[in-house]
This record gives structure tokens, sequence and C-alpha cells, in this order.
């Protein structure tokens, strides 16, 4: 039996209709999960990705700089 409360009347839900309604609620949360997972392993393997680019650029140039730097 689910309770809904909605602006101050109360429903009371029952049988095959709660079932119904408590499986729609479910599935929602879980697609809702379900796409949040998804975006952040894709914002982790993205960024991922860009570190292995930037890096090791990043340390090429470093050691260039300093052998082409000036020595005092």
């Amino acid at each position: 039996m689910l309770i809904i409360d909605k602006n101050g009347k109360t429903t009371q839900v029952s049988g095959w209709r709660a079932w119904i309604l408590a499986f729609g609620v479910v599935l929602g949360v879980a697609v809702t999960l379900g796409l949040l997972a998804f975006l952040l392993v894709g914002l982790a393997l993205t960024i991922g990705a860009v570190l292995l680019i930037v890096v090791p650029i990043t340390i090429a140039v470093a050691i260039l700089a300093s052998l082409f730097g000036r020595r005092p």
C-alpha cells in the first residue's frame, strides 16, 4: 500500500496499481543511476586520455627547456 500526500490531499494506492507505481519508481531510479554512471565513466576516460597525452609532452618540453636554457 502506498500513501501519496499532495497539496494536503491524501491518496491511498493499493493492489496492482501500487505494484506498477513502485516498479516505475524503481525503474526510474535505476535508469538515472545508469546514466550517471555512464557519464562519470566517460568523464574519467576523457580525463585519463588527456593526461596520457599532456603529461609526456610537458615532461619533454621541460627536458628540452633545461637543455637549451641559459646557464648562469
